[in-house]
């Protein structure tokens, strides 16, 4: 009998060893994640100035830690990866071409590079990353952001037409949703996403939209519309 009670006695202290060392490790494990969320870098990037100003921080050239909470904010909203609050090349990308698109106003053709002559068209602006529909010289809707093919997947350029449009199309290559798809040149198409237009790298090649100008462009154009782009995605 005692016997007994004494193999029991050291199970329990093994069970007990045990518990103690799952309990940490299962802390440990759970903890990583939060403290690997609110990380932030604290040194100075190549584009502080221009960042702070953009953010409208004080412009100093000097990463505080609330200068790297205010570009973490803006990295996290925007899908961008590491979103550590480094001001680096991708982050100010993005704000420069943010600039580029406000600066756009109501006049996104100014330069005259889409073409007037052919009545009803989709302007897509690489260099921009903006689209927007034109009626001739007359602005229809628009211009939106987009989101372009990435490094060694380019968007092409020149003119296209909408040949083929599926509203509930199914992508066989990507295995993913493509609502309001209009194909205009191969594979690629205007269509909707639910990614922010500024995460990087980009698209397979296709031209990504928000929901809303996804729509509103499969309402507005039809087989057959002209479709131009033109200029460079920076970065590529």
């Amino acid at each position: 009998m005692n016997t007994i009670r004494s193999t029991i006695r050291r199970r329990a202290g093994v069970g007990l060893a045990v518990t103690s060392l799952v309990v940490p490790l299962t802390v440990a494990l759970t903890a990583a994640p939060a403290q690997a969320a609110t990380y932030c870098n604290t040194t100075t990037g190549p584009y502080q100035k221009q960042v702070e100003k953009f953010l409208g921080r004080p412009v100093d050239g000097r990463q505080s830690l609330t200068d790297c909470r205010a570009v973490q904010a803006f990295q996290q909203k925007h899908g961008i990866q590491p979103s550590a609050g480094y001001a680096g090349v991708i982050t100010w990308r993005t704000m420069s071409t943010m600039l580029a698109q406000r600066a756009a106003g109501t006049n996104p053709n100014r330069d005259g590079r889409c073409p007037t002559n052919k009545g009803r068209i989709a302007c897509v602006d690489l260099t921009r990353q903006l689209s927007w529909i034109q009626d001739g010289a007359r602005l229809k809707y628009g211009p939106v952001p987009v989101r372009t093919g990435r490094d060694g997947a380019e968007t092409r350029t020149g003119a296209k037409k909408i040949y083929w449009r599926h509203i509930n199309h199914w992508s066989t290559l990507y295995h993913v949703s493509m609502p309001y798809s209009q194909f205009f040149d191969g594979g690629q198409a205007f269509h909707s996403t639910t990614k922010s237009m500024w995460n990087p790298p980009g698209s397979g090649g296709c031209v990504n939209m928000r929901p809303a100008d996804a729509k509103a462009y499969w309402n507005l154009l039809r087989t057959g519309d002209d479709v131009f782009v033109y200029g460079r995605k920076p970065g590529t």
